[in-house]
């Protein structure tokens, strides 16, 4: 049955999708008209708790509606900007300037699944950050005016403690971006997320609702502020957190970090093949070393005084017995259990060592190789608190200040070392690192950089809403009106500066033709989050009439306001709209069909889609009769330029490979 969202350019509605897929899976839950019977799911998932009223949930004002508008369709557009755009044909990075839950709508077909790695850092709910009010829906013109419009950018609302929704507000906003940004995440994927302790509760308990309360990874603290905060009443803080979880644990996987030089000199011992290894001692150190705590992991071990061979039984070659005794004579424990022992006993070695004036004491150590069998340099596993110098607010400043000649320009950017850090434990080669809250681009600063460190290739993409800065800001003095103005830029200049050291370092790369191959990777392509090119979006069907009138009226609006669309509309960005509606990357490439005489027919493809498309007013018979004998290809043109005829054929003879917008 037709409805008045078929003939609207909207991204994927995810509601219908997940709901078409319980349809599909279990049609017993649904009701001969085909609505969902919610009685007969409650049963599925328990049905001894169908009466009761007391659980355990996590629940706000507004949660439902959030998780309602996360799933709804967007009839937004994106559009490219070639002005503010670096190096546009040498790269597949992105900057959108936009409100990123409707951008991240627009994304989730084309991306759905594609993404390793999203790294955000939202507003932290100090009482002065502001907070998407997510009423930017096509109809509501404050938005589109500010946003596309004026040039200065957008106000943000702002949420103060007083706000009787005051977390509510944060969790709504957090709630619906977390929602579908989970749909873009790669099985194998995984989120950091920046926060502080005002939300940090609140959102570890919403990301155990995402993503799994199973997929929780770790949460870092990060020594952020050495000064310590003096914002607090009664502490000087000096922290903040990151949280990380995974899609799924169960496909996750992590790099860790490559041993340093000095690392790699720590191994200075090697066996009979060669491997190096470093010995480490099997006593347990640090806070739990009493024996009381474990106490099967006390036991005798006994060495082989002539190689160093250890067993667990004494006889007449391993005579000397070792016991894992503190240096004050105090029972200890072993760090591995008798079990773990008997697995990897080749590992061990005995030693004598002088302690106390015993120099008959026999210590237990266990071989660490550099190296696996394999020959690959094992990494180190990532440690919880972070807290290098080169972490806190104060270098990111410092960074800031070194590209645009002032550390006033943007409060409290994260430095590009932080996101190194999170990017550096896991592999990311020829993968998409996305951040929708882009604030000052550390982001994308980082992952060119962190390319041109390691010779690989990681892409970014990155949301900003154009907000407004401060009139009396050093931003705005400096003509940065819009946060998303300070996101391009940063990144632009990053660009400038990696070049400018590659030409001092090498500057034959940049002569004889050499360039374009110099500056691989380097840049961004800058696209804004605008209105539809089609005006039959601000169709508002009459509340009095059957559905099937208000079809029937919209294909008059359509008829009327859109007769008009071939002089009016920007065949570029028209393009854009309908290739994003139809799941396409946005590095799609466009190439003029040149067999077509009648038609200007376009074939676009993004490297895994492909279709054809046509935004002429009229389809001719001789392109329609084309497509009566060349079926293989998928066609796309607008709806108002066929007949009756022309779209039975065309539908006929392609079926679902056709698409009229």
């Amino acid at each position: 049955m037709e409805n008045i969202n078929d003939y609207m350019p909207l991204s994927n509605d995810w509601n219908k999708e997940r709901l078409g897929t319980l349809k599909k899976l279990f049609p017993d839950l649904f009701t001969n008209e085909g609505k969902l019977n919610i009685n007969e799911l409650k049963k599925v998932v328990d049905s001894e708790s169908v009466s009761e009223t007391e659980r355990y949930e996590f629940r706000w004002f507004g949660k439902s509606a959030a998780k309602r508008n996360a799933f709804s369709p967007s009839n937004a557009t994106l559009v490219y900007d070639e002005a503010r755009s670096v190096n546009p044909s040498e790269t597949e990075n992105l900057i959108i300037e936009g409100e990123n839950l409707e951008v991240l709508k627009l994304l989730s077909t084309a991306y759905r699944e594609k993404i390793k790695c999203i790294y955000i850092d939202p507003p932290y709910n100090t009482g002065r950050d502001f907070v998407y009010s997510d009423n930017y829906s096509q109809d509501k013109k404050a938005y589109w005016e500010d946003a596309g419009i004026v040039e200065e950018g957008l106000k943000i609302d702002t949420n103060t403690e007083t706000d009787g929704r005051y977390h509510s507000n944060w969790l709504n906003m957090m709630y619906s971006r977390l929602l579908i940004a989970r749909q873009l995440l790669r099985e194998d994927g995984v989120i950091f997320i920046s926060i502080d302790d005002n939300e940090v509760n609140h959102l570890r308990k919403l990301c155990n609702e995402v993503f799994g309360e199973e997929n929780f990874i770790s949460q870092f603290t990060v020594r952020s502020n050495p000064r310590g905060s003096q914002s607090s009443k009664f502490i000087a803080l000096e922290h903040e957190y990151i949280i990380m979880y995974s899609k799924n644990v169960e496909d996750f996987e992590i790099e860790g970090y490559t041993k340093t030089d000095d690392k790699i000199d720590e191994y200075n011992l090697s066996d009979e093949k060669g491997r190096k290894f470093r010995l480490l001692g099997l006593r347990q150190r640090g806070g739990a070393w009493r024996r009381e705590q474990r106490p099967k992991m006390y036991y005798p071990i006994y060495v082989n005084e002539n190689t160093g061979e250890v067993s667990l039984e004494k006889n007449d070659f391993f005579t000397k017995e070792s016991l894992p005794k503190r240096p004050s004579g105090e029972d200890g424990r072993w760090t591995w259990g008798i079990d773990k022992f008997t697995k990897n006993k080749s590992l061990l070695v005995g030693k004598k060592v002088s302690r106390n004036g015993d120099n008959d004491y026999w210590d237990i150590f266990r071989k660490d190789y550099l190296e696996n069998e394999d020959g690959e340099i094992a990494s180190i596993k990532v440690r919880s608190i972070w807290d290098e110098r080169e972490i806190n607010y104060q270098n990111g400043r410092t960074e800031i200040k070194a590209l645009f000649g002032n550390s006033e320009i943007f409060d409290f950017p994260k430095p590009s070392f932080l996101l190194k850090k999170v990017l550096g434990m896991l592999d990311l080669e020829n993968e998409i690192v996305l951040d929708f809250f882009g604030g000052s681009g550390t982001t994308g600063h980082a992952v060119m950089e962190l390319n041109e460190e390691e010779d690989v290739n990681r892409k970014f993409i990155l949301v900003q809403i154009p907000e407004n800065t401060d009139e009396k800001s050093e931003a705005y003095k400096a003509g940065y009106k819009k946060i998303s103005d300070i996101t391009i830029e940063r990144n632009k200049r990053v660009v400038e500066a990696i070049i400018e050291e590659k030409k001092n370092q090498q500057p034959d790369l940049f002569t004889n033709g050499k360039e374009d191959e110099s500056i691989k990777n380097l840049g961004f392509k800058v696209f804004k989050l605008v209105k539809s090119n089609f005006p039959r979006v601000e169709f508002a069907p009459d509340p009095e009439k059957t559905t099937e009138e208000n079809i029937e009226l919209l294909k008059k609006y359509i008829s009327e306001k859109e007769a008009q669309l071939i002089s009016m509309f920007n065949e570029k960005e028209l393009v854009t709209e309908v290739l994003i509606k139809n799941g396409f990357l946005l590095n799609y490439t466009l190439t003029k069909q040149e067999e077509f005489k009648k038609n200007k027919i376009l074939f676009a493809t993004d490297g895994e889609k492909e279709t054809l498309i046509c935004l002429d007013v009229l389809i001719d018979n001789e392109t329609v009769e084309h497509f009566k004998k060349n079926t293989d290809k998928k066609f796309i043109c607008l709806e108002r330029a066929l007949d009756t005829t022309k779209k039975w054929n065309l539908k006929h003879y392609l079926g679902d490979k056709f698409k009229a917008f």
